[in-house]
């Protein structure tokens, strides 16, 4: 991977509350220490969580770009190991809902955007909003994070079938978070895959699980990533195994240029 084929990854979920933003905190770490440049678009424009997770308080944010008053270059927040943070803005009612203009904007900066990086995760809002529907179809591939909670299944499989049914996605996986152990976590899955080929005839890709850990609080409340916390813990480890796969095993063609991301988000919009 190099700057000029970049992944372009969108996390979401069904409901909030199922540990998504931590997941792609700690995801950008995992691959910023293998030497990745990583760009995340904390694409959940109302709520904003990427800064709180890495204790930053970005003075911009996509507000200001949106509004025509900043640049994409002017609001990147620095995380740590060199992460690039596009921080959204927090407690703006107008923003949870894009207008097509608001779209046209994103995607002109974006296009103008010559910073490389390697991966771009886009953690989105929770549940089935124009705005999360607009993020998870720009991108190359969705990850649907799911906790055991039946509340979270149902959820994650409305998702799910909105993405498929009306926007025609057929790339998605689904990770598990907060399994007491494998079997719980894959028998989790099962019920999300029987259901997705059953009524969609969709194939959903199982990505694999992060284990419950007391510690994920601490790590939340101290606003430094798990995996640089507790370095040699069976969810640092489970979340590597995790990581690797992604970038190993695309589940759609890597396209040459962010162009892809722009292209099929107009395309969406």
């Amino acid at each position: 991977m190099n700057g000029n084929s970049p992944r372009i990854i969108a996390v979401s979920s069904g409901k909030g509350g199922v540990g998504k933003t931590n997941f792609v905190a700690n995801l950008a770490l995992f691959y910023a220490s293998l030497n990745k440049k990583v760009l995340i678009l904390d694409a959940d424009l109302g709520l904003s969580n990427i800064d709180v997770l890495f204790g930053i308080a970005p003075k911009y944010n996509l507000k200001h770009v949106l509004l025509g008053e900043k640049k994409i270059k002017d609001i990147i927040a620095a995380g740590p190991l060199g992460i690039m943070i596009l921080p959204a803005s927090s407690g703006i009612r107008e923003l949870t809902k894009l207008t097509d203009s608001h779209r046209l904007k994103l995607v002109s900066e974006l296009d103008d955007f010559d910073i490389p990086f390697d991966v771009f995760l886009i953690d989105t809002g929770a549940g089935i909003s124009d705005n999360v529907l607009f993020f998870c179809s720009a991108a190359q591939e969705t990850i649907v994070v799911v906790t055991p909670e039946p509340t979270s299944i149902a959820d994650a499989y409305a998702l799910i079938k909105v993405l498929s049914r009306d926007f025609g996605e057929r790339h998605l996986r689904v990770m598990v978070n907060t399994a007491r152990s494998e079997k719980e976590a894959f028998d989790t899955f099962r019920k999300l895959a029987i259901v997705a080929d059953k009524f969609l005839n969709l194939s959903i890709d199982y990505l694999g699980f992060l284990p419950f850990d007391q510690h994920v609080k601490d790590a939340i409340i101290a606003q430094k990533g798990f995996i640089a916390m507790y370095p040699n813990s069976a969810f640092t480890k489970k979340l590597a195994h995790i990581g690797k796969k992604v970038l190993d095993n695309p589940l759609n063609e890597v396209k040459g240029t962010i162009q892809f991301f722009l292209k099929k988000a107009l395309r969406v919009g």
